[in-house]
């Protein structure tokens, strides 16, 4: 089906140093429906070398098929610094960056909404919860068009 191959060109990159957290990411994305590649980078520095080495990604990489879901606390390059680079650059400005952290400084927050990210998520300690944030976090995904909800067979 024509639909169903434009849904699996989408990729969600996320930069998450907390394996357990990028699991949990996943997983709940997935529940939710999404029907998109996940990968995974541990720290910011890793994701820039993906987004800015062209002939190390994928073939057929756009950047209106992915969407970035960014860490603040990573070692190395952090969230922050590596918003202030993705937007930065004409080549990777446009692509959608969601902020995921469990950072909840309101200064932070409005700092990153000033460097542009597209949506700023706390992420809640209680595993639950945590859980919970990342379903509605797909679902927001599909209502808004940055991504494509799986389609039925």
């Amino acid at each position: 089906m024509m639909e169903k191959d434009v849904v699996e060109k989408f990729t969600i990159l996320l930069a998450e140093d907390d394996k357990g957290h990028a699991a949990l990411v996943k997983k709940n994305l997935w529940r939710s429906c999404i029907d998109a590649r996940i990968e995974h980078f541990p720290d910011g520095e890793q994701l820039l070398a993906y987004l800015r080495n062209e002939s190390k990604r994928p073939e057929g990489f756009e950047a209106g098929r992915h969407i970035i879901l960014l860490d603040i606390k990573m070692p190395g390059i952090d969230g922050i610094e590596t918003l202030e680079q993705i937007k930065a650059a004409e080549n990777l400005r446009d692509i959608p960056v969601v902020m995921l952290t469990t950072t909840n400084n309101p200064a932070e927050i409005n700092h990153c909404y000033e460097l542009g990210c597209a949506f700023y998520i706390v992420k809640p300690s209680d595993y639950t919860q945590f859980m919970q944030a990342i379903e509605y976090l797909g679902d927001f995904m599909s209502l808004s068009g940055l991504v494509i909800p799986t389609v039925g067979p």
